[in-house]
């Protein structure tokens, strides 16, 4: 299980959060950002394709692609009343030569802590 918090609101890849029960379902929540390539970073990646390695400029690029996502993701639940969102996937879509969107996608959803017994 993949889990992290976006302010108030816990988001997680399971379908469930242990220790926690699901009180109330508010249904689908997601964010996206579409992100573009710079001709410096294409320069840089055609050359490490040919001497190998990674392309950190892409790296970084597409990690706050998803961060970025998430945290609209997050924005969506609160303004629903959620303090939880399940489920999380990301997914991509070619949008034009060079851009790409990252969508970031879950249930909201209210969580309540199991009381011990």
């Amino acid at each position: 299980m993949r889990e992290s918090a976006s302010g108030d609101v816990l988001i997680v890849t399971s379908e469930s959060v242990a220790g926690k029960k699901i009180v109330q379902t508010l249904g689908m929540v997601r964010g996206s950002t579409v992100r573009a390539r710079h001709l410096g970073q294409d320069i840089l990646a055609f050359l490490k394709n040919i001497i190998g390695g990674e392309v950190k400029a892409y790296s970084e690029l597409l990690q706050g692609s998803r961060e970025e996502a998430l945290q609209r993701m997050a924005a969506q639940a609160r303004a629903l009343g959620a303090n939880g969102v399940v489920g999380v996937r990301f997914a991509t879509a070619h949008v034009m030569s060079g851009a790409a969107e990252i969508l970031a996608y879950g249930t909201a959803v209210v969580l309540e802590d199991v009381e011990e017994r």
